[in-house]
């Protein structure tokens, strides 16, 4: 079977049917490029989904991720993400094995295609001028034998005729002689180029087109081959990737299995236990009785006889409402001046007066009526002289409940550990660096070093005394709570024991308090204690700014918690306006500010400080 024996008359239609087989491949690798742009997409836009669910770092979303369908789902979002890079890898197979290399080939084959066709069109260009050689002899040669039997026509007649002359008759009988000759040479060269075309015949359709013809079906058989290769590295390039694709899938699979709905519930536990034990029940108070009325354990109230209170921290727990009163509004109930101030003396020179004027913590008011006015209204909260506006979060995390107040303070120490830890590290290279300037001068100065070296000690000598810091109250906190196998024997009653001493830890009872109040102790005590220990908790934040300045018309003598002294004439800063209760706030200087009576100054707000 070969097209140069079966097919010696069909060149025009092998050129038409070789140029179809090139658009062929052509097509095929237009499919195959359509292929990878569309697995580059399929994996582009899975890349963007997968990036899209992850989660935001410093953000809540990442604190989630602690649970074990959380982390199956980011399981999944990374198999996914890998799961788009063998796509990828398709893609880049496909266009390197595939379209680039069915691009080169199919270039060398348009010239192959050229050169054969060019042959075999140069081929029929020599027959055909062989052809219109052969004709123009054959019609010389026809033409020469009519002139010479024309000229030997009239030659004969001629002769025969008696009435014409020798001289006529000679002549026509010569010019019959050249006629026959010219004939005879027509007839010689006729057939010179008859055989010569008939070689030339049989070489070209039994020798040249053959050839051509065999050649051009060598090529379009290595097309065939070629694009069935193409077919089945397309089918391979997919293969390749399908074990890691399943490995991919089979990740997914394991995480979806890891999810623990019991460490998750834990987990849960953890995130938002408080570590305070359920209030216990309210006493029966019997109202009865036509006796005074006693105060019961669960009160926060004083007795009215010589105007103290004692606080106490025994009994048992009963009603108590720690858990759902915020420490700063109860504190700064407490202590904040709430009787109205004392009037401007009538004399010129307040001074003069022995006793001066009443001091704001002169007339006072039970504990329980002012819890009643806390639970039944909104007071304006008379922040310490440490405390910030808007309600910035304590560094020891004393606004948290004493479990996540522990979580907390674990988190920090053990960020300050690694940073001693990388500070460290950091001082043993510089170190090492030194020794070997020291043995090396040329490398560099080892004075240099010095300055670097003092600076990394300074910062692990902070860094440490912020790590004590920390861990004394991780202490102080871990020593409040009861062990973790404990707590469900652990009783509201555990500080039965206590007594006075106790008032001290009021601070540490404020957090988690396992006590109640009693009349025990009185309520100067108590305040004092609460806005001590309360104001140490807050001495490393940023002080109140500045709002306007008051200069003192008379001299106040402020000798209770919460006031400050001024002399007649003097210039303060005013850190907080009268909020229509009749006392400013003021400073003095960093460390000394405090209420004074609204009447006994006179203000000069700043306008911006007061619009912003």
């Amino acid at each position: 079977m070969s097209w140069g024996t079966e097919l010696w008359d069909q060149f025009d239609n092998l050129e038409k049917h070789t140029q179809w087989g090139i658009d062929i491949l052509e097509k095929y690798i237009k499919f195959v490029k359509e292929r990878t742009e569309i697995e580059l997409s399929y994996a582009k836009q899975l890349r963007n989904l997968s990036k899209k669910y992850q989660p935001k770092k410093n953000s809540k979303e990442e604190e989630e991720y602690r649970y074990t369908a959380c982390k199956a789902f980011l399981s999944t979002l990374n198999e996914t993400n890998d799961y788009a890079g063998q796509h990828e890898v398709i893609s880049e197979n496909m266009t390197s094995q595939i379209t680039a290399e069915l691009a080169r080939y199919i270039q060398e084959l348009k010239q192959e295609r050229k050169s054969h066709f060019h042959e075999g069109r140069k081929a029929q260009q020599h027959i055909e001028t062989c052809w219109k050689q052969l004709e123009s002899s054959k019609r010389r040669f026809e033409r020469d034998c009519k002139e010479a039997d024309r000229a030997q026509q009239y030659f004969e007649k001629m002769d025969a005729d008696i009435n014409v002359t020798k001289a006529d008759v000679e002549k026509a009988r010569q010019q019959a002689q050249i006629r026959h000759q010219m004939a005879e040479d027509s007839k010689a060269d006729y057939s010179s180029i008859l055989q010569k075309f008939n070689h030339e015949q049989r070489e070209y359709y039994h020798s040249h087109i053959p050839s051509i013809f065999q050649k051009i079906q060598e090529m379009e058989e290595r097309r065939i081959v070629r694009i069935g290769e193409s077919m089945k590295t397309y089918a391979e390039v997919d293969r390749q990737v399908i074990p890691i694709i399943g490995k991919c899938l089979d990740g997914i699979v394991k995480a979806a299995e890891s999810i623990d709905q019991k460490n998750d519930s834990q987990l849960v536990i953890e995130a938002y236990k408080s570590g305070f034990e359920p209030p216990g029940d309210f006493e029966f108070e019997d109202y009865t009785q036509p006796m005074k009325r006693t105060v019961s354990d669960n009160s926060l109230s004083n007795s009215r006889g010589d105007g103290k209170a004692e606080l106490k921290f025994g009994g048992k727990s009963k009603g108590k409402l720690w858990p759902f009163i915020k420490k700063n509004k109860l504190m700064s109930l407490l202590t904040s001046p709430h009787q109205p101030p004392p009037p401007p003396p009538a004399s010129a020179s307040p001074s003069a007066v022995p006793n001066g004027p009443q001091s704001p913590k002169q007339q006072k008011e039970p504990l329980s009526h002012r819890f009643n006015e806390f639970m039944t209204s909104k007071p304006k909260i008379h922040c310490f002289r440490s405390l910030k506006r808007g309600g910035a979060t304590p560094e020891d995390f004393s606004n948290l409940p004493p479990e996540q107040r522990r979580k907390k303070l674990q988190q920090k120490v053990d960020e300050l550990n690694k940073e001693i830890q990388k500070e460290m590290d950091q001082r043993d290279a510089i170190t090492k660096m030194k020794d070997v300037y020291l043995k090396n001068p040329q490398m560099g100065d080892p004075a240099s070093l010095d300055h670097k070296l003092t600076e990394v000690n300074q910062n692990i000598e902070k860094l440490r005394l912020e790590a004590q810091k920390f861990e004394a109250w991780l202490a102080e906190v871990e020593g409040r709570l009861p062990a973790r196998g404990d707590q469900a024997r652990r009783q509201s009653g555990m500080y039965d024991g206590q007594t006075a001493p106790a008032v001290n830890n009021c601070a540490q009872d404020r957090e988690s308090p396992d006590g109640s109040y009693t009349e025990e102790q009185s309520q100067e005590s108590e305040v004092k204690v609460l806005a001590t220990d309360f104001d140490d908790e807050f001495d490393d934040e940023e002080p109140l700014p500045a709002i306007g300045t008051c200069k003192a018309l008379y001299t106040f003598d402020g000798q209770n918690e919460g006031t400050i002294s001024v002399t007649e004439g003097e210039t303060l800063y005013v850190i907080e306006e009268d909020k229509g209760d009749g006392w400013t706030r003021i400073r003095r200087s960093e460390d000394e500010e405090g209420y004074v009576p609204t009447s006994y100054v006179e203000v000069y707000l700043d306008k911006n400080a007061k619009d912003s």
